[in-house]
């Protein structure tokens, strides 16, 4: 029998990567807020890969630290190793990814929501989720318990509508075997939520005592780690190695024979997957030139022998994936512990939504995370604490957090998602971004934490280190244009081993680091009065000189986005009324109803014209 059982400010449906950030957000600014996940031990799982970061994901990471999010810091205490990727390539593209221990980021995780204020924790299947005459939102767990709240935030992951499929075989299930959350699926088709089918994978698991390590390489950690959290204050410990390997021409031969059996190539997998993720058997196929790929053999955590082979994410049969398995080198012997699988999943269409991660139709029910079509654990984490934030901002009355493409990779997702919407999962990317030099991971402090204070996720006591760093940065910054360096010996042989031009006279030390061939480094030994500061100040400093012209370009860039951002679009605006518009211009301003004049030009089907007559018509409203 049904029964009242309490009533939030908040409530969040879902406790992965995106419900964590999204409930400890509305928890910490003050909203009673409860949070529901159908099975405790799994909150913050890791069900594909157990890392952190990565390319542009690392972005990302360090991004929701600096709004004041919980990723950063629990990726940090709980990292197994750490690498900052892309070193030799510009410092636009350097991003941070670290293997975590898996189970002990779980429990971590667990324990972070356990202890936080004005946050309810509870295992419960939400099977019915309506809104009530009054505005309030209705849930109604498995066990007939109802709840209401004042928003809901959707953060369902993998489990809305899930099936597995591995071969001939499918069943109704989350992942890692977790039950499906189906019921909640179907009451949001009643409430007419546009819903499709995504499909994502996961590779096999493998035990560690039954690889030969003498046919792997070596892929060790870096001598100096980054941590991701700006709170962090002992870097992480490289605390075990990784390692490559490599597919071969039988590895290959054994997946064409058996391509039927695939339920992507049979026909029986309908949701569409990941474009830069792509199974193993799809990478056969769509690169049949090659003659091998390479595999990463990565550790689960300290506490288990299991290891995570990434770059083979299958739904092959069982038997297929052991005799694969066992082509390569290193893994002739290896015993799988768990087979790879593809599951299929319901998610939003993201142009459902507004850039404050608000359904246009639904007044305070929010979407985040891989509900609303994207991928991965950093891009989830993103999303919920946008979604947090904005349903704990407009329960106070307060003017919502809406990040826009030049201020961070997380407004550049969003962005993306709710204009452009998505036909495959979505994957964030270094090349997503037009201003890339200026939205770098080593400055999103400089970008977000103002605006993380302002908020109220970050204290007074971090907010006012942080305000010393900036100092820092621009005293030194003042210090180099202003310092003269006279041409002695010693200059004169640094010029020449940095095989660099050399100076007929003197000049200011700025002058000697806009060069691309010279360093901090290089300079120590005539920079005798170098103040004692911590090494990121000068590598941020030595990017802000080197990139000077650049940076600047793109900053005027960003500049006149924003003054096109600034005419914004009334809410109630009847577009099939307005002169001046094509057809198919007016459907799609009508159904992602864009919040200014920036964001309608970059809707798809949407051209220049449109948007010159969208502005003389905002211009006599």
């Amino acid at each position: 029998m049904e029964y009242f059982s309490q009533e939030y400010d908040v409530i969040v449906i879902g406790a992965g990567h995106a419900g964590i950030e999204a409930c400890l957000a509305c928890a910490r600014l003050g909203c009673k807020t409860a949070v529901f996940t159908i099975n405790l031990d799994w909150v913050g799982n890791m069900p594909c890969n157990p890392s952190i970061g990565g390319t542009s994901k690392g972005h990302l990471v360090r991004e929701i630290d600096a709004l004041g999010g919980e990723m950063g810091k629990a990726a940090d205490k709980y990292c197994l190793q750490s690498r900052m990727l892309n070193l030799g390539k510009g410092p636009a593209v350097h991003s941070l990814r670290a293997q975590i221990d898996r189970r002990e980021y779980s429990a971590g995780m667990k324990h972070t929501l356990e202890l936080q204020d004005n946050l309810d924790i509870r295992q419960g299947e939400i099977v019915d989720i309506k809104q009530l005459k009054n505005g309030m939102w209705q849930i109604k767990t498995k066990l007939e318990a109802i709840f209401t709240a004042k928003a809901v935030i959707i953060a369902t992951g993998t489990f809305l509508g899930g099936r597995v499929y591995i071969g001939d075989i499918s069943y109704e299930s989350g992942p890692d075997g977790m039950f499906p959350s189906t019921d909640l699926a179907a009451a949001l088709k009643r409430l007419n939520i546009p819903l499709r089918r995504f499909k994502t994978g996961t590779p096999p698991r493998i035990n560690r005592r039954s690889i030969d390590f003498s046919k792997l390489e070596e892929q060790p950690g870096d001598e100096e780690t980054t941590p991701f959290s700006f709170d962090t204050k002992t870097p992480p410990k490289n605390k075990v190695s990784c390692h490559i390997t490599y597919t071969n021409d039988k590895t290959k031969r054994i997946i064409l024979d058996n391509l039927h059996r695939s339920p992507m190539y049979s026909g029986k997998i309908e949701g569409k997957g990941p474009r830069y993720c792509p199974s193993f058997e799809d990478k056969i196929v769509r690169f049949s030139d090659k003659e091998r790929h390479q595999l990463f053999i990565e550790p689960c955590g300290l506490n288990t022998e299991e290891m995570y082979i990434q770059g083979l994410s299958s739904s092959l049969p069982e038997d297929v994936q052991l005799d694969f398995i066992h082509t390569i080198p290193g893994l002739e012997n290896a015993q799988v512990m768990r087979a790879a699988y593809a599951i299929e999943y319901d998610c939003v269409d993201p142009t459902a939504l507004r850039a404050t991660l608000e359904f246009n139709e639904f007044n305070g029910l929010y979407g985040a995370g891989q509900f609303n079509g994207s991928s991965g654990y950093e891009e989830a984490a993103a999303q919920g604490l946008v979604a947090g934030i904005n349903a704990a901002l407009k329960i106070k009355g307060k003017e919502p957090l809406i990040l826009d493409r030049g201020g961070s990779y997380i407004g550049t997702l969003i962005d993306d998602l709710v204009t452009k919407g998505c036909t495959d999962p979505y994957r964030m990317m270094t090349s997503r971004s037009e201003y890339r030099l200026v939205l770098r991971q080593d400055n999103a402090d400089f970008r977000l934490t103002p605006i993380g204070y302002k908020i109220g996720l970050i204290s007074k006591e971090r907010y006012d280190k942080f305000l010393i760093k900036e100092k820092c940065f621009n005293t030194e910054l003042k210090r180099i244009t202003e310092k003269s360096i006279p041409l002695t010996d010693s200059l004169r042989r640094i010029l020449i081993d940095c095989k660099t031009t050399p100076l007929e006279r003197g000049c200011k030390m700025i002058e000697l680091i806009k060069r691309p061939q010279v360093t901090y480094k290089a300079l120590t030994p005539i920079d005798d009065d170098r103040p004692d500061l911590p090494k990121e100040i000068f590598e941020q400093v030595e990017i802000a000189v080197k990139y000077e012209g650049y940076i600047a370009r793109q900053e005027q860039q960003i500049k006149e986005m924003r003054r096109i951002e600034c005419k914004k679009i009334p809410k109630d605006i009847d577009y099939k009324s307005l002169k001046g518009l094509r057809l198919e211009a007016v459907e799609k301003l009508s159904k992602i109803r864009p919040e200014n004049l920036g964001q309608a030009g970059r809707i798809s089907g949407v051209n220049p014209a449109d948007v010159a007559a969208l502005n003389i018509i905002l211009e006599t409203l």
